[in-house]
């Protein structure tokens, strides 16, 4: 198997994973829901995971704009904060704005980038260190200052690192504690 497969098969089961373990099993009105009341709502990991997979490809890999931008103001967020959905714990402000139609058509579009990009090739410049942290600043207006754990970890990285964890590995983390969540909601099909 060489990379390019491999990678589009990992893409593909979180795809797969994200969609049929979570987005098909919890009705959309409990999205916003914090299952014991705290830790992240459905809507808020959504969010989450497609902004740092936006991030990571379409700003620090490829240097552009993150697709948010072109999404926000129909996920309800416009004029939102240029980090809204990065931290790990959650803004109510933010996730109860979230309108579910909006949000799996910004995770679609982030996801369907992705795949483009590494069925056109994205696999044979793994090694290239791209400045992350001028791309960040500059593309995306995230502050370094603010986000000073964000630069950290990404700065200095390659691309190979960046379609690692931001991108696969990042995303099935949440995608478990999305499935925990549901769990928790009383919404396990097992």
């Amino acid at each position: 198997m060489d990379l390019t497969s491999f990678l589009v098969g990992a893409h593909a089961d979180l795809s797969m994973r994200l969609r049929g373990a979570v987005v098909r099993q919890v009705p959309e009105a409990r999205w916003r829901e914090q299952a014991d009341g705290g830790g992240s709502s459905i809507a808020w990991l959504l969010l989450h995971i497609a902004r740092h997979h936006d991030l990571a490809l379409t700003t620090a890999i490829e240097g552009w704009p993150p697709l948010f931008l072109a999404h926000a103001s129909a996920l309800g967020l416009a004029g939102a904060d240029a980090a809204s959905g990065l931290p790990e714990k959650e803004d109510p402000v933010v996730s109860n704005a979230l309108d579910p139609v909006p949000l799996l058509a910004y995770l679609d579009a982030v996801f369907a980038a992705s795949e483009r990009w590494i069925r056109n090739g994205g696999a044979a410049s793994l090694d290239d260190v791209p400045d992350v942290a001028a791309r960040l600043q500059h593309e995306a207006g995230i502050d370094p200052t603010r986000f000073d754990w964000l630069y950290g970890m990404w700065s200095g990285k390659s691309i190979g690192w960046l379609a690692q964890w931001p991108i696969i590995g990042h995303g099935h983390s949440h995608v478990g504690e999305a499935i925990a969540v549901r769990n928790r909601m009383g919404l396990s099909p097992f």
